[in-house]
């Protein structure tokens, strides 16, 4: 039988964005592999940790270059990023809490690439008149993480319909930011 990896990795994230401190053999169960299966694939906690960050970058990056960001007003563009990060959001879910990422003097690339994007939509609004200039893009960049993290654990733990998420996060978000005239 063939192991799906990144079907692993998102059973994984799916258990740890609700119980972050489970351990291997409870991962393991919730992917439907063996203790030694989820071993060979990822040779600890650690390994797993940085490979949803991997698998998180990529499915992220892949969402933002779908809602083509740089393209028609940044409110339009802002809500088609919204709903292509809902795939990702368990996985953020996890990875925004997860302070052993941020640790250390090293700036990871993925990061800093997705930052730039996103900062880049809320830079672009804010010259363009749409967004309000008082909150820094990068602050709202922070609050998009948060919120599509939030919204994304609601989901996984059934309090929130999946079909809700886009409007949720881009509703929540976009009355915050839009600017508003005297």
């Amino acid at each position: 039988m063939t192991v799906d990896r990144d079907q692993v990795l998102r059973s994984a994230a799916t258990l740890l964005v609700r119980r972050s401190g489970a351990t291997m053999d409870e991962v393991a169960r919730a992917a439907g592999v063996s203790r030694a299966t989820l071993h060979r694939l990822f040779a600890g906690r650690e390994a797993l940790v940085r490979a949803l960050e991997e698998l998180g970058i990529r499915e992220c990056e892949s969402a933002v270059a779908a809602a083509r960001t740089d393209e028609g007003p940044a409110v339009e563009a802002l809500r088609r990023l919204v709903a292509g990060l809902q795939g990702p959001a368990p996985l953020l879910s996890f990875l925004i809490t997860e302070a052993q990422l941020f640790e250390g003097e090293e700036i990871d690339a993925g990061w800093a690439r997705l930052d730039g994007r996103f900062t880049a939509l809320f830079e672009r609004g804010q010259h363009t008149g749409e967004f309000r200039i008082d909150l820094s893009p990068t602050w709202l960049t922070e609050a998009l993480y948060a919120l599509i993290g939030s919204c994304g654990w609601c989901v996984v733990d059934g309090r929130v319909a999946a079909q809700d998420f886009p409007r949720n996060v881009s509703e929540l978000l976009l009355g915050g930011v839009l600017r508003r005239t005297p």
